[in-house]
């Protein structure tokens, strides 16, 4: 049985060892915590992330961007944090590394019970210090259900997504709604 209790480690041993690690790890500050994903995600998660990353895909392959899901990580320097997003679009053309990006400008997490208070608290401070971010999603996969975060003129501004409203995805110039990333999922 894997150790869940995070692990001190510095960045360069974390750097070195991820690569050959059994499970996915992320790192903040120094610690090390293994990703409780890796027992399974649930089948609603995936098809959430999917869809969302289905939609995204054709505009931003035509424009050039990257899209990611759950398997490449956000570095933030600032920080000293590496993390696994659920869905990552990176328009910018410097891409860093070949296992992280820095500079994204769309993040979603699909929210759970186990990981909610971690994607309101922790993720959306570190995420809404990076810069080049413009939207950041938490996406429920328990119901049709999205908090919506957008830089608007420098500063963060959050709505609750529940009916028919439009999701901007503006490093695109397109919009989701929740049909689009909860058809075939939830009703």
């Amino acid at each position: 049985m894997t150790d869940l209790a995070p692990k001190a480690m510095t960045e360069a041993e974390y750097l070195r060892t991820e690569r050959e690690s059994p499970f996915k790890r992320e790192y903040v500050g120094g610690s090390v915590y293994p990703l409780h994903a890796q027992a399974g995600a649930s089948g609603k998660h995936t098809r959430i992330s999917g869809r969302i990353f289905a939609t995204l895909f054709p505009v931003a392959d035509a424009k050039g961007c990257r899209i990611y899901q759950s398997d490449m990580q956000v570095y933030i320097p600032s920080e000293s944090v590496y993390f696994y997003p659920d869905v990552m679009l990176v328009c910018d053309k410097h891409q860093p590394h070949d296992y992280y990006e820095t500079a994204p400008c769309f993040l979603a997490e699909v929210s759970s019970g186990s990981t909610a208070h971690n994607d309101r608290r922790h993720k959306y401070s570190v995420y809404t210090g990076i810069p080049s971010l413009q939207t950041y999603l938490i996406v429920s996969q328990d119901e049709r259900y999205v908090v919506e975060y957008q830089r608007v003129d420098g500063k963060w501004q959050m709505r609750e997504i529940r009916g028919d409203e439009q999701i901007g995805v503006p490093c695109l110039g397109l919009s989701l709604t929740l049909d689009d990333i909860y058809r075939n999922v939830l009703p």
